[in-house]
């Protein structure tokens, strides 16, 4: 098994070597999620109703 303190300063080593985003690019980021939240749910939305209507369509020609 290997020496913990060497394997905690290992990891320390490596997250310097992380880049982390900006905040600027992190706002973006979670902009474009929105984003796409929001347009996503606006086509599913667009979506159920199209296949709603020609369900209730359907469902009156059998009666």
């Amino acid at each position: 098994m290997r020496n913990p303190i060497k394997f905690i300063q290992e990891v320390k080593q490596e997250a310097f070597k992380v880049s982390w985003p900006t905040g600027k690019e992190t706002l973006q980021g979670a902009l474009m999620v929105f984003l796409m939240a929001l347009v996503m749910s606006l086509f599913f939305l667009l979506i159920d109703q199209v296949l709603k209507f020609f369900l209730e369509i359907l469902l009156k020609v059998s009666i």
